[in-house]
């Protein structure tokens, strides 16, 4: 299966210039290489889980460049980054919770 073409990847974090548009993209890369995966074939939701806590252990590392640009992943941010997600599992049918996606998040 392969998510639609036209998915809106993190939409509030676009739509408000508090976030540069290149630390934004650097978050959708992060989602992106777990699309790929899902996109890649069947896997267990263990394993998913694994690739979900990468992604958003990677996502806590852009915090400081986040901070450099007088910005931050906060609460706005926050729903984004997980909205996206949930709706990335729903099309893939995956049954993990969104909280439960990004537990790794320290954000």
């Amino acid at each position: 299966m392969k998510l639609d073409a036209n998915f809106n990847y993190l939409k509030d974090m676009y739509n408000d210039s508090y976030y540069p548009v290149f630390l934004v993209d650097k978050v959708k890369e992060q989602i992106l290489i777990v699309v790929n995966f899902l996109e890649s074939g069947s896997h267990s939701d263990e394993v998913i889980q694994g690739k979900l806590d990468e992604m958003t252990i990677a996502i806590n590392d852009l915090q400081e460049e986040f901070d450099e640009h007088d910005s931050e992943i906060e609460t706005v941010a926050r729903d984004s980054i997980g909205t996206t997600v949930e709706a990335i599992l729903h099309a893939f049918k995956v049954d993990i919770d969104s909280e439960t996606a990004i537990r790794e998040r320290d954000w």
